[in-house]
């Protein structure tokens, strides 16, 4: 399967390569606006993989080419440029892609992180309702630490929900999630429960600015 990283330079774009390609057989394309520091961040990615004893490709292009390319398709970028990276893509996904969303809507004060949701209620809905129609959304990877995801040498033991309204599509990220050593994906429910999932994410990096050795903290369901 051909995976691409639209915005995949950025922090949990990185950290969902890194794992990727790493742990599984999967196609990773890093997609930037830029077209040569995707190229760029690809070759980082090689090198840090073969420091850890993995031999593997990862292609950068443009986001445009590597929507196209791709079967699965994970939006990486800042809540703020979800809208626009979208519509720079909208043509080159097909009817067959998964459309993935880790991101959250978020405010910073004096105080910490707050949950701040676009007018659509959640990130994840607003994607579904501007993707293309047919091609299905999924919101998952929201509530992980992406240092922590990034450094290969930590050990995962972590749970991330999925939330998505067509079950074909949350099953075939459900895998591709598990395809990652220590991580476990859960169904939460349609894409009406994204607000819900979206919101433990400032509590999260709350938790890890207000605690000594919380710096990557995660969710564990039992």
């Amino acid at each position: 399967m051909r995976i691409a990283l639209l915005g995949g330079t950025g922090d949990i774009g990185q950290a969902l390569a890194l794992r990727w390609a790493r742990d599984t057989s999967h196609e990773i394309l890093v997609g930037s606006r830029d077209p040569e520091r995707a190229r760029g961040k690809a070759d980082e990615y090689e090198t840090e993989l073969a420091s850890v004893g993995v031999e593997r490709e990862v292609k950068g292009f443009g986001n445009e080419m590597a929507a196209d390319r791709a079967d699965v398709v994970v939006l990486a970028v800042p809540a703020y440029h979800v809208r626009d990276t979208l519509a720079s893509v909208a043509d080159r996904i097909a009817d067959a892609d998964v459309l993935v969303s880790p991101a959250v809507g978020m405010d910073r004060d004096e105080d910490g992180f707050h949950y701040q949701p676009p007018k659509a209620g959640s990130v994840t809905r607003l994607v579904a309702d501007a993707a293309p129609d047919g091609v299905p959304v999924v919101g998952a990877f929201h509530n992980l630490s992406a240092d922590r995801l990034a450094n290969l040498d930590v050990d995962l033991d972590l749970d991330t929900l999925v939330v998505g309204d067509d079950g074909d599509a949350v099953e075939t990220v459900v895998q591709l999630a598990e395809g990652i050593e220590g991580l476990r994906a859960l169904p939460a429910g349609g894409i009406a429960n994204a607000p819900e999932v979206e919101s433990m994410t400032p509590l999260l990096i709350n938790l890890a600015m207000e605690n000594e050795g919380m710096h990557d903290v995660g969710v564990q369901f039992e």
